[in-house]
């Protein structure tokens, strides 16, 4: 056998081309960037789990009073509206001191009593010390109330 015969049959060691690149690894394919993470929240979002969550309880329209304590101390936002109106900018600003805006209700109608601008009662006005009140005269239900958030 020649010296080159040598080479070729790995005798004095594999024959490996000096300029050549070194063998890729051909267990992981390349990736860029952007595809190896799109990948990655693939995989994590396959091994999420399921939850099963248990059927809502028919409301039976009772509450104790040990179910509503911890909301008893929530500020509330109270205000009576004695009407209401549209008007544009243009006479908005011709508005001064002693001018009369017109509003929807008549004379005698009853106010609306809104709580964090949901109506909850109509009343009327009255005078208490000095200062006004409002008597009120009906109580919005709670199915109308619960109705209107919806």
């Amino acid at each position: 056998m020649t010296a080159s015969e040598n080479d070729k049959t790995g005798m004095n060691g594999p024959a490996q081309d000096v300029d050549s690149p070194e063998p890729e690894d051909k267990t992981a394919p390349q990736q860029p960037p952007e595809e190896a993470a799109s990948s990655e929240a693939e995989t994590a979002q396959s091994q999420k789990e399921t939850h099963e969550f248990s059927e809502l309880k028919q409301d039976t329209g009772s509450v104790s009073t040990k179910d509503i304590n911890f909301i008893l101390d929530i500020p509330l936002k109270i205000s009576v509206e004695l009407g209401q109106t549209t008007m544009l900018i243009s006479e908005l600003l011709k508005l001064g001191q002693g001018s009369v805006i017109s509003l929807s209700k008549a004379a005698g109608e009853h106010l609306e009593i809104l709580a964090n601008q949901k109506l909850i009662a109509k009343g009327d006005v009255v005078v208490v010390d000095g200062k006004y009140g409002v008597r009120l005269t009906e109580i919005v239900s709670h199915t109308e109330r619960i109705e209107k958030l919806r």
